[in-house]
């Protein structure tokens, strides 16, 4: 499993390496200049000049990103343009945010979907089969943008039940915490777990009816053992695709997400560097959600040799 492993993280280091790499060509394509965002109304030719060879902006686009790179594996992500902050620090204080709204939204998934899923899979055709599947698919269509609005409406305008906007750091306390987390995590977990309801009904019903369950069953036993032990294995192979590919989804949704409950998590911070054209805070962010994606994915494949060794081979 070890060898299965080092093998799976090798293969991840050269995406590490395009994805900036293609981040600082589009921003090179990209029309508008930080100089002037930096220079204020009215600069002049000198000072533009002057700021942009202060920040090596007026250099070859390959001779940047070697330089980015550089400083990169010296643990030196670079300076903000606009806060004079570094890019290290900016991310620490953003990251507590985001990952805690990336979290909620997928155990949100998880649940939601293992629940639903599994009880629609037990009789395939039946009433409740019918309003899972029905109840999935509206969600799937329903913008999480627009979810997150009535979420608002409905439990904090309405109810006063949880709060708007806002996020509280879990070292002040537990409640705090998990009532800002709520509305949006909820929002932002409705599309997965939509999907792996759907995924997972449609692996178990294929599950159950293979013949090692129904050897299982008719030794006589109980429903629930049959379907946790010898169908919920197999059936996980395709949920853990569709949760691997829906976190790095789910990441790109939290922008939107942390902006309708003004959260100061990392997608507002992306927001704002593309707008101020700050070019090492957005690079950081692409990294730092880059290396999320790369170990998700890492850890997706792994479960792929835990549930069926045959893949490690």
């Amino acid at each position: 499993m070890l060898r299965y492993s080092g093998k799976r993280l090798l293969t991840a280091i050269p995406l590490l390496l395009v994805v900036p790499l293609l981040i600082f060509f589009l921003i090179d394509l990209s029309p508008g200049d930080p100089a002037v965002i930096l220079a204020g109304e009215n600069p002049t030719p000198e000072r533009l000049a002057a700021i942009r060879e202060s920040l090596q902006l007026d250099h070859n686009v390959f001779i940047r990103y070697l330089d980015w790179v550089g400083g990169v594996l010296q643990g030196d992500l670079g300076m903000s343009y606009i806060s004079n902050q570094t890019v290290s620090d900016l991310l620490f204080r953003r990251m507590g945010t985001t990952m805690s709204l990336v979290l909620f939204a997928m155990v949100v998934a998880v649940l939601v979907g293992a629940i639903l899923g599994t009880v629609a899979s037990l009789r395939p055709g039946g009433i409740v089969d019918r309003a899972v599947n029905v109840i999935a698919s509206i969600a799937i269509a329903i913008p999480a943008f627009w979810f997150g609005l009535v979420l608002v409406a409905i439990f904090a305008v309405s109810l006063r039940a949880l709060p708007a906007s806002g996020f509280s750091p879990l070292s002040e306390g537990f409640t705090p915490w998990i009532r800002h987390l709520v509305l949006p995590g909820i929002a932002l977990g409705l599309l997965p777990a939509a999907e792996v309801t759907l995924q997972l009904r449609a692996s178990l019903v294929q599950v159950l009816k293979s013949d090692y369950v129904l050897n299982a069953r008719a030794k006589g036993l109980s429903p629930v053992s049959v379907v946790i032990k010898h169908g919920m294995k197999n059936a996980l192979i395709p949920v853990a695709t569709v949760l691997g590919i829906r976190v790095s989804e789910v990441l790109g949704g939290a922008v939107t997400i942390e902006i309708i409950y003004n959260m100061p998590g990392l997608g507002s911070m992306a927001v704002e560097a593309v707008q101020n054209r700050d070019i090492p805070v957005l690079l950081g962010f692409v990294l730092f959600t880059t290396v999320v994606v790369v170990l998700v994915n890492l850890v997706v494949d792994i479960s792929y040799g835990y549930f069926n060794p045959k893949v490690r081979a």
